[in-house]
């Protein structure tokens, strides 16, 4: 039988709340915060170290390891630590893994991301990044938290699935030189290069954010620039999108290993 809470105020529900709320509190504790039925599936599939699932009676959970903290709690107490108006009955916390960029990037084609400072944006570029093959999304400083609850969710269990690294720019530059990748930037620049021209097999794509671009710091460490085609009366896509055209763009046959 799983544990009931009923209170507010108990410290697991203080804990979850401060979870849901702050990005230094996640690092601190090394935990963070998943919400729905299908992501905890989606977590339970994918092997996720899980910490702790609080439910609400009505809800049918997946089987779980016999080491995670299962809760049981009231509507009312499910209300009050949920992000969502009307909350999925399911709330489960989970160990963070880690963020450390590796020195060699063993894969063909990942992307990173500049600045790319909207939640749901970085969650809807990783689900894309897995979607089209990529090998991992790198972020450069200034991105959302990759835990905050909003990319969990916008993420759709992508998150789960495809490695994600933080890394500085010259951290980046490293890795690629070291792995032989080629550093290419999207800018509307007129000699920027049409994306349907080059070859993405072995590459690391930069998408900046969605007000400013890349920074001159990212162009400057790039090895050429891509475009992405469209009509003269439209002046760029937001990242998700752009980031999704550029990733179809390295899915294509002719670009794939």
């Amino acid at each position: 039988m799983p544990e009931s809470i009923t209170s507010r105020l108990n410290p697991l529900m203080t804990h979850i709340r401060k979870l849901a709320a702050s990005s230094s509190y996640r690092k601190k504790c090394g935990e963070f915060l998943g919400d729905g039925v299908k992501l905890l599936q989606e977590a339970v599939g994918c092997g996720v170290l899980l910490r702790c699932v609080v439910h609400t009676p009505d809800i049918c959970c997946p089987a779980l390891p016999p080491e995670v903290r299962v809760v049981q709690v009231p509507d009312d107490v499910m209300k009050s630590i949920s992000l969502m108006d009307a909350p999925q009955g399911v709330l489960f916390t989970a160990a963070m893994p880690a963020l450390s960029l590796p020195d060699i990037l063993t894969g063909n084609r990942y992307l990173a991301l500049d600045g790319v400072q909207d939640p749901g944006n970085v969650g809807t570029i990783l689900r894309t990044a897995d979607a089209f093959g990529a090998d991992a999304l790198l972020l450069l400083p200034g991105c959302a938290d990759l835990f905050n609850p909003k990319t969990v969710r916008a993420s759709m269990g992508a998150v789960f699935r495809l490695p994600a690294w933080r890394c500085s720019l010259a951290e980046l530059q490293a890795a690629a030189a070291a792995s032989g990748l080629t550093l290419w930037g999207s800018a509307l620049r007129e000699d920027a290069q049409d994306v349907r021209d080059v070859d993405l097999r072995r590459a690391v794509v930069l998408v900046g954010s969605e007000g400013r671009g890349l920074s001159r710091e990212a162009l400057d460490a790039c090895q050429g620039t891509l475009r992405i085609p469209m009509r003269q009366r439209c002046e760029s896509l937001n990242a998700a999108g752009a980031a999704a055209v550029l990733l179809w763009e390295g899915f294509r046959p002719s670009n794939i290993q």
